[in-house]
């Protein structure tokens, strides 16, 4: 999405907060907040209805938040200030801020864009830690549905100052092997097998480890003979040498928390 078209549409319609909203099937729609309009002002706002409202252009569909808000500056400060007078508020923008706005200050839906050039709108809610994995997963997929390589749509993102990423070790006993993956700047892949999987930045994957639909967060070091199969390892974790994860279930659980499709999470200790 172009934000700055939302932008645009924001000052035309002098708003005071315009919410990003995206149609999905209202039968699905319970999951989300939902946004009830008339001409695109938002006359209403429910957190995981269990009756959504529909759509007024598409009866089939209801327009769901996207949690992407563009502010008047003023009023953003005016109402945190009244919610953190509430002592009965959860100082939550879908369940008390926003509401709150319905009806008093002028509150417009503007309705998603999508630039990406797919026959599917593409938009993901990362709630979950299965919906977080899946998304990342598709990027490296042979045709995700999420280009990010498009020069004419950028994907915006702070980025530290990395060498490129290296490989090392081509020798039959010791031979680095990456497919299907993607290695960000700083990591050095050594004498290990990474597939489908997605580094961050300045991960060191050492002799004889393999990594499998995974996903390896910032400074992540993985031991000689590890072996990862979907998981999800928080930064600066030291993955020490020998170390299995993802195979066996019941020893995981011990540890780690799994999700419902069995991916493990390794925290930060």
């Amino acid at each position: 999405m172009d934000y700055r078209n939302m932008i645009r549409f924001h000052e035309e319609k002098r708003a005071d907060l315009t919410i990003s909203v995206f149609e999905v099937p209202i039968e699905q729609a319970h999951r989300f907040g939902v946004i009830g309009v008339e001409d695109d002002r938002v006359v209403e706002f429910k957190e995981k209805p269990l009756s959504p409202f529909p759509d007024p252009r598409n009866p089939g569909m209801s327009l769901i938040s996207m949690g992407i808000y563009v502010f008047n500056l003023d009023v953003l400060i005016k109402k945190i200030m009244e919610d953190a007078k509430k002592i009965d508020s959860s100082h939550d923008f879908g369940k008390d801020i926003i509401p709150s706005m319905i009806g008093k200050e002028k509150v417009y839906a503007f309705r998603f864009i999508d630039e990406n050039k797919k026959e599917t709108k593409y938009w993901r809610d990362i709630g979950t830690i299965d919906a977080y994995w899946e998304a990342n997963m598709d990027l490296v997929n042979i045709d995700p549905l999420l280009n990010i390589y498009d020069r004419n749509w950028p994907i915006r993102t702070f980025q530290e100052q990395y060498p490129p990423a290296k490989t090392v070790f081509s020798g039959e006993d010791r031979k680095t092997s990456v497919t299907d993956s993607m290695v960000s700047g700083g990591c050095i892949i050594s004498g290990a097998k990474v597939y489908h999987s997605v580094l961050s930045s300045n991960v060191k994957a050492h002799s004889y480890s393999k990594i499998t639909d995974s996903i390896i967060f910032e400074n992540v070091n993985i031991g000689r003979h590890s072996k990862l199969n979907r998981v999800i390892i928080d930064k600066d974790v030291d993955v020490p040498p020998g170390t299995e994860i993802g195979y066996n279930a019941e020893c995981d659980r011990k540890r780690f928390y799994i999700s419902d499709r069995g991916v493990v999470v390794i925290p930060k200790k």
